[in-house]
């Protein structure tokens, strides 16, 4: 225990993390927390005004018109802050490839839009709790004082905005402890992603509260209809993320999660679109997305010099969710199951074709029928919950039982479908024999037993950290014997190794990796001929990981995460039918002139 402490609170080691940038992250959101504090305080208290010109100011601009100042100006923020926390993740993706993890939190210049745009998320949700003076802001509200409610949907901003930003120190220290090689999917990581991704939930539900609130206020079909499709595309955006290792084509786990993940962030976000925003929102959502992420992906490649990534169409599950509508438009549970099946099918044939045309890692007969029922699974389970999310800001949830019953189905089977990717085998006795020309650098490798490689997922010779990506798919020319058809990187910094993907085995075999001083590693050179035999792939990525660090220490670790997890999906599920409750009477705005004696059936 006296050498994992020391590991922990020691000098950090080349790959770690460093406490001293800890620390400083941390004190920046304590002087954040301070501020907001007096600004809060002196709003409520009438001393700064500061806050309330920004609300009303927020308040007529066309965008938002309609809204209370409550939502206005907290929505405004959270938009720009996503996307400047979008920016800075894959930007954050890309350097981790090219040129590894860094030092610290503050090691990699990506992570200070990472870090600005989540301290903009839990200004934003803080902004929205203690903004309404002189307002009631909904029947929703939260009662946190005698003479001080906030609105619900604020509340679950901010736990978004705290979710993330706890995610980002976990993650330094998760790196100093297990040297894991990751770019997106560890563990500490995803609470990042998770936060900034859901936080879209939380900004519908403020948009609705808001609406609900000032129902009456003038404002055009078309500014609703932008705004609506703005937050849905948002949210494809953020669900989207989870993808971004099978983007660039250095995907960690099986390739059967990335139909998946594509069939959820369809199945919800698409399905909301068109029932929230009305005809062709599902098509709006996706030129929203298109345009948001074509845009980052070329400032993070061509301009910022990255590796290219690739992006999902979505363009075909858009179209099946708007032909299901012209059906099944009044009865949204249906049309999400029935839109889900479709996603599942058609749109993974779709998207089957454009991983062949766009993806360095397209998809194989491989993962047939599994991917088939992945992605079905997705979809439905996606479908279900944004039909029920757009129940709740409609204010028409089904009775308790029900919703409660379909909310946990929906979650209960995507965690069943994620719990089934993270299951694999490490077959024993599979090796490569690898000739390496001196010159060319390039290779001829034999995989034994040649079955398994008969037909894989992907055989690839991957390389990085040598300032680009390498991913160079071997072609066979015999049973068995596979041949390059790129120059392999086997100088340091590179890392370069052969990646195996067949069935549920996920192998590699060493071809060059630097020695790691820090963690006392030394380097596997690359001869003319080797023959090497394949390990379990985590076990080359997390070649780092401290040596005094208890072998319970990871699963204990990665528990906690998927419990905090499951509780922030939890508390926008809470969210989400407290809300939908409320506003399933007359809005506020009605019902206070109806009491006045001035409702608009009024003699």
């Amino acid at each position: 225990m006296t050498s994992f402490l020391q590991q922990l609170l020691g000098p950090a080691p080349t790959d770690g993390a460093n406490l001293v940038q800890i620390l400083i992250a941390a004190g920046s959101a304590g002087l954040l927390a301070a501020l907001l504090i007096v600004l809060g305080y002196g709003h409520r208290t009438g001393k700064i005004t500061v806050l309330a010109r920004l609300a009303e100011r927020s308040e007529h601009s066309w965008l938002l018109r309609g809204l209370p100042g409550w939502a206005a100006l907290p929505l405004r923020l959270a938009l720009t802050s996503l996307l400047v926390t979008l920016l800075g993740l894959y930007w954050d993706i890309a350097l981790r490839i090219t040129e590894g993890r860094g030092s610290g939190p503050l090691s990699n210049i990506a992570h200070y839009p990472i870090l600005f745009g989540i301290f903009g998320l839990c200004v934003a949700g803080t902004l929205a709790m203690v903004l309404p003076v002189g307002e009631h802001p909904g029947r929703a509200a939260l009662r946190i004082t005698k003479c001080w409610e906030a609105p619900t949907s604020g509340l679950l901003l901010g736990i978004a905005g705290f979710f993330s930003l706890l995610g980002f120190p976990l993650d330094a220290v998760w790196q100093r402890l297990f040297g894991q090689d990751v770019t997106l999917w560890g563990p500490a990581r995803l609470m990042v992603i998770g936060g900034v991704s859901l936080s879209l939930v939380a900004m519908a539900l403020l948009e609705r509260e808001g609406r609900f609130v000032r129902t009456g206020r003038a404002e055009t079909m078309r500014a609703l209809y932008v705004r609506r499709g703005l937050l849905c595309g948002a949210l494809l955006v953020g669900l989207s993320v989870f993808q971004a290792e099978w983007d660039f084509g250095v995907p960690q786990f099986r390739m059967v999660f990335q139909p998946l993940l594509i069939a959820v962030s369809a199945g919800c976000a698409l399905v909301a679109a068109r029932l929230w925003v009305g005809p062709g929102g599902a098509m709006l959502a996706v030129a929203l997305f298109v345009l948001t992420r074509g845009g980052i992906t070329l400032l993070v490649g061509p301009v910022l010099g990255g590796p290219a990534a690739a992006i999902p169409m979505y363009v075909v599950e858009a179209l099946c969710v708007e032909l299901a509508a012209t059906a099944l438009a009044r009865r949204p549970l249906v049309l999400g199951v029935f839109s889900g099946l479709l996603i599942g099918t058609i749109g993974y044939t779709s998207e089957y074709l454009w991983t062949a045309a766009a993806y360095r890692l397209p998809w194989s007969p491989d993962m047939l029928p599994e991917g088939v029922l992945m992605s079905l699974t997705g979809g439905v389970c996606g479908g279900l919950l944004g039909a029920l999310l757009v129940r709740a800001l409609r204010g028409e949830l089904p009775p308790a039982r029900t919703r409660n019953a379909l909310f946990g189905l929906a979650v209960t089977g995507i965690a069943v479908a994620v719990v089934n990717g993270l299951v694999g085998t490490s077959p024993d006795g599979v090796r490569a024999s690898v000739a390496v020309d001196e010159r060319t650098k390039q290779a001829v490798v034999r995989i034994e037993p040649a079955p398994i490689a008969k037909h894989p997922t992907w055989l690839t010779i991957t390389g990085w950290h040598g300032g680009s990506l390498h991913v160079d798919r071997l072609t066979e020319v015999e049973p068995g014997v596979y041949r390059t058809n790129l120059a392999m990187p086997v100088h340091a910094p590179w890392k370069t190794i052969i990646r195996l993907h067949s069935g549920r085995a996920i192998l590699a075999m060493p071809v060059y990796l630097p020695a790691d001083q820090a963690r006392n590693n030394p380097g596997v050179p690359t001869p003319a001929q080797f023959t090497r035999d394949a390990l379990p792939e985590y076990q080359l990525l997390r070649r780092g990981a401290a040596p005094s660090v208890p072998d319970w220490l990871w699963p204990a670790a990665s528990a906690v995460v998927a419990v905090l997890s499951l509780a922030y999906v939890l508390a926008l599920g809470w969210g989400g039918q407290r809300i939908g409750r409320a506003i399933s009477g007359p809005p506020c705005a009605e019902r206070a002139r109806a009491e006045s004696g001035l409702a608009t059936d009024s003699p």
